[in-house]
């Protein structure tokens, strides 16, 4: 038996019907607003722009301009693109309820290394573009937390060795926890040392030194300490010492 038409059910079902899309865009609306508002907050902002190089590349000895604007353009301005793509689509999986943790936490894995990345490149080739002779205050700092400066010294290019052919960083760095001056070895750009500030950074990855050197990762770390500059490696000693925990 077919079931009569009843005008008034018809009317319930069309206003249930209008209800349900109002409500669906009024959802889709506020979750769109979200996102925006998540988009432009503080912690989900990126630079855009490229740190620009403090010195002349054409004129550094023994690192080509080829070399030092290949890495500067390719490898840190890869990463500045990657971290602000990442960035951006933390905030919109952070907006959305439906996101899985484990996506999110790959996204927060891949913002700590492009953020590594980022951060150690800027240092990296802001401590360049010196004639690589430190100055007597900085000198008497390091022996005085090495016991010599060319103990320091040592150390620094042993570990970068240890890093030829691989990835990865050496950084002299002041522990604010520990109020110690000391070097670090750091895999990758994940591997930042704890409560610590960067004094001279040197970049090991192969696309630091492979256009000039090939393999011959010591000639590179030659060349690199003939090239620091320690004006700036003073300026980090300096601000580091005012810092307080």
């Amino acid at each position: 038996m077919t079931e009569a038409f009843d005008p008034k059910r018809r009317a319930v079902l069309h206003a249930a019907a209008a209800t349900a899309a109002a409500l669906g865009t009024s959802h889709a609306a506020n979750a769109q607003a979200e996102k925006a508002a998540m988009s432009i907050l503080p912690a989900f902002e990126s630079q855009t722009a490229l740190k620009p190089l403090a010195f002349d590349p054409a004129k550094l000895n023994g690192l080509s301009e080829r070399l030092i604007r290949s890495h500067w353009e390719n490898n840190y301005g890869g990463s500045v693109k990657a971290l602000g793509v990442v960035k951006k689509h933390l905030a919109e999986a952070l907006a959305n309820k439906d996101t899985p943790p484990f996506i999110y936490n790959e996204l927060k894995r891949e913002h700590l290394l492009r953020t590594g990345s980022v951060v150690f490149h800027e240092y990296y080739f802001d401590n360049l573009g010196g004639d690589g002779k430190a100055g007597a205050s900085e000198r008497k700092i390091i022996a005085d937390a090495f016991g010599s400066f060319d103990t320091w010294e040592t150390e620094f290019r042993r570990i970068g060795a240890g890093l030829g052919g691989g990835s990865g960083w050496v950084v002299l760095g002041y522990n604010i926890h520990t109020h110690q001056l000391e070097n670090y070895w750091l895999a990758d750009h994940a591997h930042g040392p704890a409560a610590t500030l960067p004094l001279l950074v040197m970049d090991m990855y192969e696309h630091a030194y492979q256009m000039d050197y090939g393999a011959a990762a010591a000639r590179y770390i030659d060349a690199f300490f003939k090239n620091i500059q320690w004006d700036a490696v003073a300026a980090r000693i300096d601000a580091a010492s005012k810092t307080r925990v």
